[in-house]
């Protein structure tokens, strides 16, 4: 049997997590530069924490996406347990 074919939202949900992964990746190319050129404690820590928010919105995001896939399909075998995607959530806060 052939995979079904993406959703609209599956695809929208990707875009989503890709963007944001791409724009902590420019922040994280910030603060090597600034790390580079010697720049303020304080501008290192702020841009530090823009790649950390990132990320983590990133991963929030990966998450609600699989639990709404395991609400609306809970018979596909590829869907994470309960267990694991609290586990996955936790690793995360």
């Amino acid at each position: 049997m052939p995979d079904k074919a993406p959703s609209p939202k599956d695809l929208e949900a990707k875009r989503k997590i890709s963007n944001r992964l791409r724009r902590a990746q420019g922040q994280l190319a910030a603060v090597i530069d600034a790390i580079d050129d010697d720049a303020p404690c304080r501008d290192v820590v702020h841009q530090l924490s823009a790649v950390s928010k990132a990320i983590d919105r990133a991963g929030f995001l990966v998450i609600s996406t699989a639990l709404k896939e395991c609400i609306e399909n809970p018979d596909n075998p590829d869907n994470a347990d309960q267990d694991e995607l609290e586990r996955l959530f936790l690793s995360l806060a």
